[in-house]
């Protein structure tokens, strides 16, 4: 268990951040290298590449899981409504697919 917070310097904007016990924690199990930007410029480098979520992360300096460029998404027709629906995904025609309202209400 990591005792104490730790301050790295952030590599983008020079700002000192925190690197909490916890957080130092979830990075070794995980066996991601520590980070090298702060949150704020990690949010932003993020929302810069269109990475809104999910995918997996590697933590400081790893790329495996985000994508160098805009998420390329394919047409559709939703299996539930019939309307067409943008996936990020090449649907194989084996399962059914939803739009974005016919999935948030099949997860409900």
């Amino acid at each position: 268990m990591y005792a104490s917070d730790k301050t790295l310097v952030c590599q983008d904007c020079n700002q000192e951040f925190v690197f909490s016990a916890s957080e130092q924690q979830f990075y070794a199990d995980r066996q991601f290298s520590e980070p090298r930007r702060c949150p704020t410029c990690r949010a932003a480098r993020k929302a810069q590449r269109g990475d809104f979520g999910g995918g997996s992360h590697t933590g400081g300096g790893g790329s495996r899981g985000y994508s160098s460029g805009p998420r390329e998404m394919f047409s559709a027709t939703c299996s539930s409504c019939g309307r067409e629906a943008q996936v990020p995904f090449r649907p194989s025609g084996t399962k059914p697919v939803y739009c974005s309202d016919c999935f948030t209400a099949r997860r409900a």
